[in-house]
């Protein structure tokens, strides 16, 4: 008879791979102690440390522990295939869904088609994680999280994207900026301003190689990971930027007005889409959740973003 549960070993997992139980508490969002209370049962179930307790160093695992962590990955996913099957039979979406999102667009497209997508499935649980592409791709790979809403950018050939939508590059200048009354504006007549770049893995080299295929050098002043303090960089005066999402809204978080000023030459649009592993499609949550982003697009429910 088992004397375990499936939650047990999910916090298992989440101390193995956090290191640590404060670390692992803030991942799952439950209280230390609990999780505590769960690898303690574990150990005594099992019979097996499953952890070296290290003062100073929080845990790490016994080798033991890294044999039981495997297997109980394996457990656990078997287990959201229980899930998943039992939702296919009935015709319910329900189950779990870690959902992550290029960080340079979250704010603007992931809690609305989050909320729709809860609303019509109100028995999956969604979990969401703001990221930058490198960090999307890892995940995804490690199975920490189970589709995200990206770019087409440097995509990896293990795993698979569905596009959405095609989005068109602009220059974003303030309302006092020597180019701010051009209808449409070239890298070339850029180059010798100020730029204030958007310096995230992946989406600066793509900014940039507009500048490298037109064989001119961007005038760089500012570098920001950060989309909002760029827009905001922006708005005071501090140069231009590129991106490729315009927000219904045309203001910097300050509430100054920003122009956006179409791109043109050898500039390719980024498609926004969903990316997941090869397999991951095989989940009803994950065929639920991109099947609802094709239709909210469909009904131009993706505020924020004009193609």
């Amino acid at each position: 008879m088992l004397r375990y549960t499936l939650r047990q070993l999910e916090y298992f997992v989440a101390v193995g791979e956090a290191g640590s139980i404060s670390l692992a508490s803030e991942k799952v969002n439950v209280s230390s102690p609990s999780i505590s209370a769960a690898i303690n049962q574990l150990e005594k179930e099992f019979g097996l440390p499953l952890f070296v307790r290290q003062h100073a160093q929080g845990l790490s695992l016994s080798q033991a522990g890294r044999r039981m962590l495997v297997q109980a990955k394996l457990v656990l996913k078997n287990a959201e295939g229980l899930m998943a099957l039992a939702g296919d039979i009935s015709g319910v979406v329900r189950g779990p869904l870690a959902v992550g999102c290029l960080m340079t667009f979250a704010q603007v497209v992931l809690p609305s088609v989050r909320k729709s997508f809860e609303t019509e499935n109100p028995e999956v649980d969604v979990s969401q994680y703001e990221l930058d592409q490198s960090a999307i791709f890892n995940q995804l790979r490690r199975a920490e999280i189970d589709v995200a809403l990206t770019y087409d950018l440097n995509l990896p050939a293990d795993l698979q994207f569905v596009s959405l939508l095609e989005l068109p590059p602009y220059a974003l200048v303030d309302e006092t900026h020597p180019l701010a009354h051009l209808s449409e504006v070239s890298v070339t007549t850029l180059k010798d301003h100020p730029m204030v770049l958007l310096d995230l893995p992946f989406s600066a080299d793509y900014f940039l190689s507009f500048f490298s295929q037109a064989d001119v050098t961007p005038n760089i002043a500012e570098r920001t990971k950060d989309m909002a303090v760029m827009r905001s960089l922006v708005a005071n005066g501090f140069g231009y930027s590129i991106a490729n999402v315009r927000p219904v809204n045309d203001r910097s978080p300050d509430g100054k007005l920003l122009k956006f000023i179409p791109l043109v030459g050898d500039v390719r649009p980024m498609r926004l889409g969903c990316l997941m592993s090869q397999d991951a499609d095989t989940s009803s949550v994950v065929r639920a959740f991109v099947d609802h982003c094709v239709e909210q697009l469909k009904n131009d429910n993706f505020a924020g973003l004009e193609g």
